[in-house]
């Protein structure tokens, strides 16, 4: 009898971990769909009292574009917004095409 005990405690440790992964995986949805609700309440707001949100033109993440240091300049956007990788890219894309550069 012994010898069935590992394999019954790895399939419990399997079943547990794929159960919280998929709580896990629910929780970062809700989040996600919380965040999308109070980014568009935001945006009505701002519509709302005539203000844009503008990209921040921040004077060293110009620099780097204009000295043609493009991943520097993504770096220094993401540490001044704190966006991730990707949006972080396409800001400095846009930055970018909007002075030229």
């Amino acid at each position: 009898m012994d010898i069935w005990v590992a394999p019954v405690v790895v399939l419990l440790l399997l079943v547990l971990l794929t159960v919280e992964s998929a709580s896990a995986t629910q929780r970062h949805r809700e989040s996600t769909a919380r965040i999308r609700r109070v980014e568009r309440k935001l945006d009505l707001v701002l519509d709302h009292l005539g203000l844009t949100d503008s990209e921040p033109a921040l004077p060293q993440i110009l620099a780097h574009l204009e000295q043609g240091r493009k991943v520097a300049a993504v770096k220094a956007y993401r540490q001044a917004t704190g966006d991730g990788l990707l949006a972080a890219k396409q800001a400095v894309d846009r930055l970018a095409e909007q002075r030229g550069l």
